[in-house]
C-alpha cells in the first residue's frame, strides 16, 4: 500500500514540473508575440513623421505622399483575403514568423530602394506583412494565454487587451520612435528602418522558439481565398457596421499620412519629434479607451465613441484655423480615444451578424471596408489640398466624418433595436403556441 502510495505520488510530482516548464514556454511565447506584433504594427507607420522629409528630398506633392502611404492597404487587403486565415490550418507561427521577415524585406526596399517605386513597393510588402499578422498574431496571443493556464478555463480578456495595446498601441509607437530618431539620430531615413528591422529579425528568432499553438486538420485543408459572406438577414447591420468602421479608419489614415504635413504647413510645426508624437497619442488614447471599456456592449461602445469623437473633430479644425498646436495635439487624443470606440463597436456589430462558422468571413469584410476607409480618404484629401487651403479642406473632412459617423452608428442601434424586437416577437410567438 505504501508502495503505492508513493508511486502515485511520484507520478504526481513528475507531472509538476512539466505542467511549469510548459506554462512557462507558453508564457515565453505570450510575451514574445505580444512584443513581436506592437513592433511588425509600429514598422507600418514608421514613415508617417518621416513623409515630409521624402517630399522634401524628391519634390513628392502631398497627393504622392498620400498615394504612397496608400497603398499600403493595398497589400494588406490582398493579405488578408489570400492568406489571413491560414494558419488556421497550417500553424500560427508557420504564418507569422514569416510575416515579421517580410517586414524586414521591406524595410530594406526602403533603405535600397529610396526612388517612388521603390517607396511604393515597400509599402505594398509592408501591407502584405500586416495583413498576414493581424489575424494571426491575435489568435496566437489567445490560445498561448489559455496555454499558459495549461487547459484550465480562464477569461480571454488579458489576451484581448495585450492584443489591442499590441496592435492600435504598435501603430502610434512606430511614429513616436521614428520621429524622435528623425530629429535627434543621423541618417533619419536609413536609422529607423535598421533599428526596427533588426528588432523585428530578433523577435522572429523569439517567436520561433515559442510553442506552436494551433493543431493542423488531417487530412490537410486546401487552400482557398478567405470569402467575404454576409447572411441575408444581417446585410444591413453589417453594412451599417462597415461603414461605421470606414469613417473610423478614415480619422486614423490622416493621423498616419498628412498629419505631419499639415503641422509642418498649417501650423509651422517642424519637429519630426512632435510629428511622431501627434500620430502616438492618437492611437494610444484609441487602445487605452477600447481597454477601459472593454467590457461595455455595443450600444453603450457606439453611445460614448461619438461622444468623443465628434469634440475631437473638432478640436482638430479649431487648431488648424486658430493655429493652435496644443488644441490640435488634444483634438488628436480626444479624437483618437472616441474613433478607437466607434471602430471596436462597429466592429462587435459586424461580427454579431453572422453565427460562429461564417464569423470570419464576415469579418473578413468589415476590415476590408475599413482598410478602404484607411486609404481613399486620405487620398482624396491630398488632393484637395492642391485646390484649397488646408485647414479648409481639413474642415470639409470634419464634418463629412462628424455625419457619417453620426448616421452610421444610429443606424447600427436601430438595427440591433429591430432585431430585438424581432427575437421578442417570436419568443412571444412560441409562448402562445406552446399555451
Amino acid at each position: 500500500m505504501t508502495s503505492a502510495i508513493t508511486a502515485g505520488t511520484d507520478r504526481v510530482g513528475a507531472r509538476h514540473p512539466a505542467h511549469a516548464r510548459r506554462s512557462r514556454h507558453h508564457s515565453f511565447g505570450f510575451w514574445a508575440a505580444a512584443l513581436a506584433f506592437l513592433v511588425n504594427m509600429g514598422f507600418s507607420a514608421v514613415p508617417t513623421p518621416l513623409y515630409v522629409l521624402y517630399q522634401q528630398r524628391d519634390h513628392f506633392s502631398t497627393i504622392m505622399i498620400t498615394v504612397v502611404y496608400a497603398v499600403y492597404a493595398v497589400g494588406v487587403i490582398a493579405s488578408l483575403l489570400l492568406g489571413g486565415h491560414v494558419s488556421d490550418w497550417v500553424g500560427r507561427k508557420q504564418v507569422f514568423v514569416p510575416a515579421l521577415l517580410i517586414n524586414v524585406a521591406s524595410g530594406l526596399i526602403f533603405l535600397f530602394a529610396p526612388s517612388l517605386p521603390g517607396l511604393l513597393v515597400a509599402r505594398v510588402v509592408c501591407g502584405i506583412s500586416i495583413g498576414l499578422t493581424t489575424a494571426t498574431a491575435t489568435a496566437y496571443l489567445g490560445e498561448l494565454h489559455a496555454g499558459v493556464f495549461n487547459g484550465k478555463a480562464v477569461s480571454p480578456r488579458r489576451a484581448q487587451i495585450v492584443a489591442t495595446a499590441a496592435n492600435l498601441g504598435g501603430i502610434g509607437f512606430g511614429p513616436m520612435v521614428a520621429g524622435l530618431l528623425a530629429q535627434y539620430a543621423p541618417q533619419p531615413l536609413r536609422v529607423p528602418y535598421i533599428l526596427f528591422g533588426v528588432v523585428l529579425i530578433v523577435l522572429a528568432v523569439l517567436v520561433a522558439a515559442s510553442p506552436e499553438t494551433a493543431e493542423r486538420p488531417v487530412p490537410a485543408s486546401r487552400w482557398r481565398p478567405q470569402r467575404i459572406a454576409v447572411p441575408a438577414h444581417s446585410r444591413r447591420m453589417f453594412f451599417a457596421a462597415t461603414a461605421t468602421g470606414v469613417a473610423a479608419f478614415a480619422v486614423y489614415g490622416v493621423f498616419n499620412s498628412l498629419a505631419p504635413t499639415f503641422l509642418a504647413g498649417t501650423l509651422h510645426q517642424s519637429s519630426h519629434a512632435v510629428a511622431g508624437g501627434v500620430a502616438f497619442v492618437a492611437f494610444a488614447a484609441g487602445a487605452l479607451t477600447q481597454i477601459a471599456l472593454s467590457r461595455a456592449g455595443i450600444a453603450l461602445t457606439l453611445r460614448v465613441g461619438p461622444l468623443l469623437l465628434l469634440p475631437g473633430l473638432a478640436l482638430l479644425a479649431g487648431g488648424m484655423w486658430l493655429p493652435s498646436l496644443a488644441m490640435f495635439i488634444v483634438g488628436g487624443v480626444v479624437t483618437g480615444a472616441g474613433g478607437g470606440l466607434v471602430f471596436r463597436g462597429a466592429l462587435a456589430a459586424a461580427g454579431s451578424t453572422a453565427p460562429p462558422v461564417s464569423r470570419a468571413e464576415v469579418l473578413a469584410g468589415y476590415f476590408v471596408g475599413a482598410y478602404v476607409g484607411l486609404s481613399v480618404p486620405v487620398v482624396g484629401l491630398g488632393i484637395a489640398t492642391q485646390y484649397a487651403p488646408a485647414r479648409e479642406v481639413m474642415l470639409v473632412f470634419v464634418v463629412l466624418v462628424a455625419v457619417a459617423v453620426v448616421l452610421c452608428t444610429r443606424a447600427v442601434r436601430a438595427e440591433q433595436e429591430r432585431v430585438r424586437d424581432l427575437i421578442s416577437v417570436g419568443a412571444d410567438a412560441r409562448v402562445r403556441s406552446n399555451g
